[in-house]
């Protein structure tokens, strides 16, 4: 398998003038910024649905609106549906937040780079004494944020191809807000060439021990897409690793998973699997490392810009056999 990563084309994720100049706009405070809003107690956890999950999407729309980003909703940058919960006690709209970039070569520009984050949460407690809210910082407060901030930053890199923003309500239910994309997509996705999803990027106090300077990627084996933001982290001098216990595991426990199945490489970017507070009340915004999490969102935008400008697109990997079902949805064969 690592044999067939070696013989994968070359990604140039060389720092051209205009990439530079895009990362260079991506900054901790910015980061912090963003987290610090959408983990806020009065969006109550942004569980789905309900009003705190509203109004991150209205913060992630209005943010996508300075970003000049193109609006590919249904509802402007909402893409709309109705949630009803499986016993029928709930029931609500919920909305994916969708933008585009639009490439700069009128030859690739119908073709999309995916940048994917889950900005829903858990909500909070039906009762009980103290905290009750999940604010989920990290989980995936980070991931959103860094959605946002490669929002803003793209641009100036004038990529060739377009690349497509979208954060996804319902992930903690099952990757509700990803399958319904996957099912209703807003650029073809046979024009869609690979998603980079974004989450859990803030937290370094892995159970494993710190994770400084250092990414993981689920599916490490699965796509050429990983072979790009290798070469991205090589430049950056941030590591990007294959987790050797939950590499695969983890492959399906995010939106990455569903875009997979609709035949999307699709990975993604993840610091630590497993931290203290994962799932409970103190995953708050003061637990992350803004400035590691600004390195991670640079490694991030250079990987989608080398496959945006690259000559060649990435390809499930045909020697794992755990990519066939994605091969066959693709046509890869």
């Amino acid at each position: 398998m690592l044999a067939a990563l070696v013989l994968a084309p070359l990604w140039d994720a060389t720092l051209t003038h205009d990439r530079q100049k895009a990362l260079d706009s991506i900054n901790a405070k910015d980061l912090k910024s963003y987290v610090s809003y959408l983990a806020d107690d009065k969006l109550e956890g942004r569980g789905t649905p309900s009003k705190g999950l509203d109004m991150a999407a209205d913060f992630i729309a209005e943010e996508f609106k300075k970003s000049k980003l193109e609006p590919l909703g249904d509802d402007g940058y909402f893409q709309t549906t109705t949630y009803t919960s499986r016993n029928g006690s709930v029931t609500g709209k919920v909305r994916n937040v969708v933008g585009l970039l639009k490439g700069s070569d009128p030859a690739l520009a119908d073709q999309v780079v995916m940048v994917t984050a889950h900005y829903d949460h858990l909500g909070k407690k039906a009762s009980g004494e103290g905290d009750l809210i999940y604010n989920g910082a990290n989980d995936d407060g980070s991931g959103t944020a860094g959605v946002v901030a490669l929002a803003h930053a793209l641009g100036r890199a004038k990529p060739k191809r377009s690349v497509l923003f979208v954060t996804f309500w319902g992930e903690e239910r099952g990757l509700l807000g990803s399958t319904y994309y996957g099912q209703h997509p807003v650029v073809l996705l046979a024009k869609t060439v690979a998603d980079i999803n974004l989450e859990q990027i803030g937290r370094t106090d892995d159970l494993e021990g710190p994770r400084v300077n250092a990414v993981s990627i689920t599916g490490y084996d699965f796509s050429e897409t990983v072979t790009a933001l290798a070469a991205a982290g090589k430049v950056l001098g941030t590591e990007v690793q294959r987790h050797p216990q939950y590499s695969d595991p983890f492959f399906m426990r995010s939106d990455n998973a569903a875009m997979a199945a609709a035949g999307v490489p699709a990975h993604t970017i993840c610091v630590a699997f497993e931290y203290p507070d994962y799932h409970g009340v103190a995953d708050t915004p003061d637990k992350l490392d803004y400035d590691n999490m600004t390195k991670v969102v640079k490694l991030s935008g250079l990987g989608i810009l080398t496959i945006a400008d690259a000559p060649q697109v990435p390809h499930w990997n045909k020697e794992n056999a755990k990519t066939e079902r994605y091969r066959k949805v693709r046509g890869e064969g």
